[in-house]
């Protein structure tokens, strides 16, 4: 099942097992059990830790694993061949069933100690999907139940899972941010503005913090990335990994997995956050980001994760051989739709306008498809479907005709709304909502500044954001020394 390199890998990380694992297999008489007899023969081979029990009379799905530590309640289980990306997950769960401490702070690694109650996670994952290995949608990976219930939905961190899970967190966080000391800087977000202006104030050598809804922000979501310079190829999570560890290397308080709530003027700004925590500061660097734009039509919200998608570098493979539709004429979602019409049997991409606003060699490259079809000048008015989407409606703009596409999957690329949501009637937006700055980050609240992808900065590139949360950073740290030298 695995080849001579992976099992000489495999065997140096199994190494590091410290406790004796039990996997017991429930298999049938299918082809698949077959394969997975074979992948846990392979590494049970490689270690006498690991003993391997086969049972086919139980009551559990067929074929799965379970990993357990022998002697303790601790295990996890694998329901089908965890391959792919997955095939990390399975490395991941040897090694901590096995003794191996995870990377996690130890004050983190206490909190789940003392979560109560029974609480059974089960994930479905996509064997392609970059996101799922870092949670261990079903028609959007991955997607968690606890207990049951639909828990969340996308890549979740560590952070986030406990933050839902241990329902004292919030109080115990709020109590903790609110006696922290006042910041000279205050980042709000982690995405690559809010690492740069962090990283830019630092070195300074000023009280530096910035707290983040999700450190990372949206590059978490980004695979491919081949236009940030010096570097020719690189995904999202790998920058975002170098980005905190970047940030790390200075006096940087990090508080993540905070979201903020209100923006409040005085002497000292104050952040309030969801919880009930206040972080007050001398200046404030927002850095907030954007989201995805949602079509807002009817059936979007009742059939997302039933069809409807945002991910196509997650979600495209579970429509292999399936008709689908992107929406918007951007690089954002051409790109998605050359990428989709090498998995799916039909790709059709719906324009609002008259005319696509990619590039102009994406663009010759789509029309080259022959499994692809560009309908612009097309209003979305309505996802149909029972269970799961079925189709869409659009109206021709020019004729105003109605139209029924058949189709089982859609990729919604239209663009980005700012998180600025909170900052309304505090600082001057855009009508779209974007922070409205001058050339150098200051907004319309003195000691306040922006930078990123919730700014009116033309241009929302990763490599902008970063060059944007420096000059905010400098820009604040100008006014620090203006505000606090003698008259």
């Amino acid at each position: 099942m695995l080849d001579a390199n992976i099992k000489t890998q495999l065997k140096a990380y199994l190494e590091k097992v410290t406790q004796p694992i039990e996997i017991v297999a429930s298999l049938d008489d299918s082809e698949k059990s077959r394969e997975m007899q074979a992948l846990l023969n392979d590494i049970s081979g490689l270690t006498d830790k690991i003993t391997l029990t086969e049972v086919r009379d139980d009551a559990e799905r067929k074929p799965s694993f379970s990993l357990n530590r022998k002697g303790a309640n601790l295990g996890v289980r694998f329901a089908g061949l965890p391959m792919g990306h997955e095939f990390t997950s399975l490395i991941l769960a040897l090694l901590q069933v096995g003794g191996h401490p995870p990377k996690a702070d130890a004050e983190v690694i206490e909190q789940i100690r003392n979560l109560e109650g029974e609480l059974n996670f089960e994930t479905y994952v996509s064997l392609s999907c970059h996101n799922c290995p870092d949670v261990v949608q079903v028609m959007a990976v991955p997607m968690v139940f606890l207990n049951g219930q639909l828990f969340g939905q996308g890549r979740m961190e560590l952070g986030e899972i406990l933050a839902k899970a241990d329902t004292g967190a919030a109080a115990r966080d709020a109590r903790k941010l609110s006696a922290k000391d006042p910041f000279d800087v205050l980042v709000v977000g982690g995405g690559p503005a809010g690492a740069a202006a962090a990283i830019y104030a630092a070195r300074k050598g000023i009280r530096t913090g910035i707290v983040a809804e999700r450190f990372g922000g949206q590059v978490l979501d980004t695979l491919g990335i081949e236009n940030f310079i010096s570097i020719k190829e690189t995904e999202g999570p790998k920058l975002v990994a170098a980005l905190e560890e970047h940030v790390k290397q200075y006096e940087v308080d990090v508080m993540n997995h905070q979201r903020a709530a209100k923006l409040a003027p005085g002497a000292l700004a104050e952040v309030h956050l969801e919880n009930g925590g206040v972080l007050k500061a001398k200046t404030v660097i927002l850095a907030t980001g954007a989201r995805w734009r949602n079509m807002n039509v009817p059936g979007e919200k009742e059939f997302s994760g039933k069809g409807v998608a945002y991910c196509p570098h997650c979600d495209g493979p579970l429509f292999k051989g399936k008709r689908v539709a992107v929406i918007g004429g951007g690089n954002s979602g051409v790109e998605a739709a050359i990428d989709l019409a090498g998995i799916v049997s039909h790709v059709t991409l719906l324009e609002f306008a008259e005319d696509l606003r990619a590039d102009a060699v994406l663009q010759k490259k789509l029309y080259s498809l022959p499994n692809a079809k560009v309908i612009k000048n097309a209003q979305t008015t309505e996802v149909t479907g029972v269970d799961k989407v079925s189709g869409l409606m659009y109206q021709d703009r020019a004729s105003g005709e109605t139209h029924w596409i058949e189709l089982e999957g859609i990729f919604v690329q239209i663009g980005l709304l700012p998180n600025t949501d909170f900052l309304k009637g505090a600082i001057e937006l855009t009508r779209s909502g974007e922070v409205i700055i001058d050339d150098k980050g200051h907004t319309s609240m003195p000691g306040v500044f922006a930078a990123g992808d919730c700014t009116t900065v033309p241009y929302k590139q990763i490599i902008i954001a970063m060059g944007e949360g420096a000059k905010a950073s400098l820009s604040a740290f100008d006014h620090l020394i203006r505000t606090s030298a003698p008259a």
